[in-house]
């Protein structure tokens, strides 16, 4: 992104309790495609150049305030209380932003799909001329939405409240997101202005278009979907969002050359990276932090988080790769194998019935169904290395901290707990012991018992 000709600050509005939500957690800390809300926002705000960005909470917010600060660092955070409205909420900020000078745009915490060229519109109507500008976006059912009453030449003239709106105006559809951007020095002095002279006793941010107006300085509305405008005040408006994310974002991949065979069963995390000509069976789930590359396929019924997938792995089906799996070139993980903080090496095959943790391994290693890394004692982890070449029988446990060598061989059943050499064979098991005729005298014993029994 170009770097702006003048500085850009961000408030996002996040004190809202958030009732709606029946939960404990505040509202802006609720996910979207693996991502809290309030994360949107702030990578949002960087995305169009903000230097400055100020979180306004409430201080019964504990985790919010301890995500933010951890998020941005001391002095991101302003608090209102108690709330009074939109008006009150960011002249809450106004002490953070000490200092500042340049341009202001006013976010919401529980709005994540607004897209950064709609922001990058409002400033570009400041740098155009407008003391104000006001995201608006055409409704398909304007209903209590307050309308964006424009003049033939595009100016924004007044913000109108659905129960004070004339019927002509009601007929508007251009509607009031409550995003807003201005000169901040600007913003700053007309909100001193503003009073809770209204039903709700608040100061409303909204009345710095009637102010504005009033000091004959301009006003324009910019344009964006409404479905970028989502506000999320409920478990319900989460799932919408959810719903229009994973919507445009299958489409995209598909645009960029990835195969999905079931779209609408393939669920992606905000950041997940598919390259093109991967190939995605139905019913997967990607979490945050997956990368899959070029030539991959992702079977049936897999969850893939923190994962690296190289070029031509194949995953699953009925896979589970958690943090920390790194998959080489044309690595294979089949069904019912869980993988965690693992790298396997090129060509590296576990095709079924095994847990892979915390483990270094080798190229075209073979691990045999059943195999399980003991890599936790109670209280530490501890690795487990296979060097390239080496096979590992079926229904082996390899107790960490332990190597084995290239080219070793691990015969079936072993419990492995010493390192084993290069290119050697380790067994470690009881020998067989075979006591011929004694199955036929076992089931004759037990046979007579049970006609005894029936007698009695």
């Amino acid at each position: 992104m170009d770097t702006p000709t003048r500085q850009r600050a961000a408030v996002i509005l996040a004190a809202g309790k958030g009732t709606r939500m029946k939960s404990s957690l505040p509202k802006v800390m609720h996910k979207v495609a693996g991502r809290p809300m309030i994360d949107w926002s702030v990578d949002l705000a960087r995305g169009v150049g903000c230097s400055r960005i100020v979180v306004v909470g409430h201080p019964s917010q504990d985790v919010l305030i301890e995500h933010v600060s951890s998020t941005l660092g001391e002095g991101s955070l302003a608090y209102q209380d108690p709330p009074m409205g939109t008006g009150h909420a960011v002249r809450c900020a106004e002490d953070a932003l000490d200092g500042f000078e340049g341009d202001l745009v006013v976010l919401y915490g529980d709005s994540p799909l607004v897209p950064a060229s709609a922001i990058e519109h409002l400033f570009e109507s400041l740098a155009e001329g407008a003391a104000i500008g006001v995201l608006g976006f055409d409704a398909a059912e304007p209903g209590l939405y307050g309308r964006l009453i424009t003049s033939g030449a595009g100016d924004l003239e007044a913000i109108v409240e659905a129960r004070e709106a004339t019927p002509e105006q009601l007929d508007v559809t251009l509607c009031n997101s409550g995003v807003m951007a201005g000169e901040a020095a600007t913003m700053f002095r007309l909100l001193r202005n503003v009073t809770n002279d209204n039903a709700k006793g608040e100061y409303y941010l909204t009345d710095l278009v009637a102010l504005a107006r009033s000091e004959d300085l301009t006003c324009r509305a910019v344009r964006c979907d409404e479905d970028d405008l989502i506000g999320c005040d409920s478990k319900a408006d989460l799932a919408e969002a959810e719903a229009i994310f994973q919507s445009r974002r299958r489409s995209a991949a598909m645009a960029d050359g990835v195969s999905l065979i079931a779209p609408e069963t393939v669920w992606f995390s905000h950041d997940t990276v598919v390259e093109a000509d991967v190939v995605i069976e139905p019913n997967v789930v990607f979490g945050p932090g997956v990368t899959v590359r070029t030539g991959a396929m992702i079977r049936a019924f897999s969850h893939l988080e923190g994962a690296e997938i190289g070029t031509g792995c194949s995953v699953g089906p009925f896979a589970r790769l958690r943090p920390g799996t790194v998959m080489a070139k044309d690595a294979f993980v089949g069904n019912f194998v869980e993988v965690k903080n693992t790298r396997m090496g090129e060509g590296a095959k576990a095709s079924h019935l095994s847990y892979l943790g915390d483990g270094e391994i080798g190229a075209d290693v073979n691990i045999g169904a059943g195999t399980i890394f003991c890599n936790y004692d109670g209280f530490l982890k501890y690795e487990t290395k296979i060097g390239d070449g080496a096979f590992i029988g079926s229904n082996s446990a390899l107790v960490a901290p332990v190597s084995i060598g290239r080219g070793a061989i691990i015969g079936s059943g072993s419990v492995i707990t010493k390192p084993v050499d290069e290119d050697a064979l380790a067994v470690a098991r009881g020998r067989q012991k075979q006591m011929d005729g004694w199955a036929k005298g076992f089931r004759d014993r037990k046979a007579a018992e049970k006609a005894d029994g029936k007698k009695g």
